[in-house]
């Protein structure tokens, strides 16, 4: 017999071995034993009955429940005479599991294609593994050279199958991988040209505006020579007049008149100097800040880039975006730094002890400001005397005496001698501030006080926040409050939109900012999620927008109209304690855990300078500091409005008034 009929014959007789009909034979002949006489399947949760018959569980409940019988010899049984057989049960999972492996070997002996896809060598089990390595342990022994090398040869080439579906597989999938990053490589590389086109054309549009103005608006130096060539040119021709009197020839006087006129620029050039050193300072500080720049740049033309300029209002679009770009990099660099205009001290103590500013408010003119906190007391100042005094101490123009520590004050923006204020005790209280008297007190909170404040239309209308976890509404002329407003969690800040009666914010311990409508108190108008601790302060930008505080050291910018933050103002440090806020309508200030404060502009996400307070240290010079008074923190600000000042305080009762330059 020929090599190659004697490996047909073996590959004969290993497609059809004698030993797999044994072990099929065996297989069966074990599957009648582990059959369950009820319903002829593998038992499951084997039990036994007391007279030795084993069924599934389920079957002999079934057969005692309907007959109260053993279904095979008909004994009366009950319930509590059935046990479980354990062995039993791991003896058929271990059938169960060697009929699998039995099945894997025929389906890998055989090579069929169709099943073998189904089957990988990264899929095998490990008990697969064991199995196949019993099998060639235990009956290796029975198979000839012959048998031995059909089985290789058919071992190999189910092999070669498997890696090459293997190999093709892995190609696939790196092909799909590398696919789809064309395909997002494609979108940004659009993208890209889509912004440099919208750059490319905004530099034209500057180019333009810049050639225009160089056109048709005349420099310093113009109208400073045009100016001196009028002088000139009148002393010329009065020269001329006299030197044609007297026969005089006018060249000599015209000439020092030019001479005169090439030396005037002198001031030009100082000018000049001034323009270029203010510009290459606003450049420093673009590109200290470049890539905020250039998100905010294409923030506002958003639209642009998405659509491109097929749009049928893309011009009016194109010109609204840059120059709202243009205002906001204007403002940004506008200012430097914080020149402090004067000091003082919220506390008379020469030991400087703990004495928390908690509020700072200017009253509607800005003519006066009133520093509230935890020595329950209210001073009103007048700020052109401190700012313009010689002295280093201030002395207020009225206090007022509270019962308890105050958290907040707020001025009325119609009655400017009425200011209200809040408390620990959760007291809402209505001060003169001409005659320092108390006029009237609200007692129906049941906790701490946190916030209040006067609505700027309806100038009636109060509203304060507490940790009794309500919103409650006052009206100067009734006794007591006219609405409340249930929340969830504690209420830390209230505020009305500036423009609007029945508009109200509140800041709560829940890490949301509410906005209601309080003709409807049922639902908020809008729900701010974003902070990841309690929010601490809420103040309106502008009627649109606003700006929220929180412990988790982050300020949030928000539209009334849109659920999601439109910016993370990040830089300062804020975990635990009312730092204050404030804002003017771009800027934003903020105190910080590093006794600082800290100023930024609403369209960039990073500050924009800070200023920080020194350690307070008392007139004796006490080396050994209390412990609280290490960690000294910015307290409270305020913003002058209309104006480039920011009143700010500390926890140690030191009050700076700064003016942006």
């Amino acid at each position: 017999m020929s090599n190659q009929e004697e490996a047909g014959s073996s590959l004969s007789r290993a497609t059809n071995p004698t030993l797999m009909e044994g072990i099929t034979s065996t297989m069966e002949e074990k599957n009648n034993d582990y059959m369950c006489p009820v319903c002829f399947e593998f038992i499951e949760e084997a039990h036994v009955t007391r007279c030795g018959h084993t069924f599934c569980y389920k079957c002999i409940i079934t057969s005692i429940q309907a007959l109260g019988r053993c279904p095979k010899c008909t004994i009366c049984l009950a319930q509590h005479d059935i046990f479980p057989n354990f062995l039993l049960n791991e003896i058929i999972a271990k059938y169960k599991q060697c009929a699998k492996s039995v099945e894997a070997l025929d389906r890998t002996l055989l090579g069929s294609k169709s099943k073998g896809k189904l089957l990988s060598m990264d899929s095998t089990t490990s008990c697969l593994s064991d199995s196949l390595k019993s099998f060639i342990a235990s009956d290796s022994t029975n198979l000839s050279l012959p048998d031995v090398n059909a089985m290789l040869e058919v071992l190999t080439q189910r092999k070669n199958l498997l890696e090459a579906e293997s190999c093709s597989a892995q190609n696939k999938l790196l092909y799909e991988f590398l696919k789809h990053l064309l395909n997002q490589k494609k979108q940004e590389c659009t993208r890209i040209q889509r912004e440099m086109a919208i750059v490319q054309r905004d530099m034209s549009e500057v180019e333009n505006i810049l050639n225009s103005l160089q056109k048709n608006c005349p420099t310093v130096e113009d109208i400073q020579q045009t100016t001196e060539f009028n002088t000139v040119q009148a002393k010329v021709f009065k020269t001329e007049i006299i030197n044609t009197l007297n026969g005089m020839d006018s060249n000599g006087s015209a000439q020092e008149g030019d001479n005169k006129v090439s030396g005037v620029p002198s001031s030009q050039n100082k000018y000049s100097i001034a323009v270029n050193t203010m510009l290459a300072a606003r450049k420093r500080r673009m590109h200290q800040h470049f890539d905020d720049f250039v998100q905010c740049y294409f923030d506002s033309r958003a639209k642009d880039v998405t659509f491109g300029s097929n749009l049928p209002e893309y011009e009016s679009n194109n010109a609204t975006g840059l120059d709202s770009f243009r205002d906001d990099l204007v403002k940004f660099s506008r200012y430097n730094s914080l020149k402090p205009l004067a000091t003082l001290n919220y506390s008379s103590d020469i030991f400087y002890h703990s004495t928390i500013v908690s509020s700072i408010e200017f009253d509607k003119d800005n003519e006066f400001f009133a520093i509230a906190g935890v020595t329950k007391r209210i001073k009103v100042f007048d700020y052109n005397t401190v700012v313009q005094g010689n002295v280093d101490l201030h002395y207020p123009c009225i206090e007022m005496t509270s019962s308890s520590k105050i958290s907040c004050v707020s001025w009325n923006s119609f009655h400017k001698s009425t200011l209200a204020s809040s408390d620990y005790e959760g007291t809402v209280s209505i001060w003169d501030s001409v005659t320092g008297q108390k006029t009237k007190a609200y007692h129906e909170h049941e906790k701490r006080c946190w916030s209040i404040d006067f609505n700027d239309v309806d100038t009636r209308l109060i509203a304060s926040g507490s940790d009794d976890a309500r919103v409650k509404l006052w009206s100067l002329n009734m006794d007591h409050s006219v609405a409340s407003l249930e929340a969830k969690a504690n209420v830390c800040c209230v505020k009305f939109n500036p423009e609007s009666s029945c508009h109200l914010a509140f800041g709560s311990a829940d890490h949301c900012v509410h906005y209601y409508d309080l003709r409807n108190m049922k639902e908020p108008l809008s729900l701010f999620k974003g902070h990841k601790k309690a929010v601490s302060y809420v103040k309106f930008v502008n009627k649109n927008e606003l700006v929220s505080a929180s412990t988790d050291s982050q300020l949030k910018m928000w539209n009334i109209k849109n659920p999601n933050c439109l910016r993370s103002l990040v830089g300062h440090v804020n975990e635990k304690n009312f730092v204050g806020l404030a804002t003017d309508g771009d800027y934003v200030a903020c105190g910080s855990e590093n006794n600082a404060l800290y100023v930024y502009y609403k369209g960039l996400s990073k500050q924009l300078f800070s200023y920080k307070f020194f350690a307070a240290k008392s007139i004796l010079e006490v080396q050994e500091r209390r412990e609280d008074d290490l960690n000294e923190f910015v307290s409270a600000v305020c913003w002058k409005q209309s104006s480039n000042v920011v009143v700010a305080a500390n926890s140690q009762g030191i009050i700076k008034i700064l003016e942006l330059v």
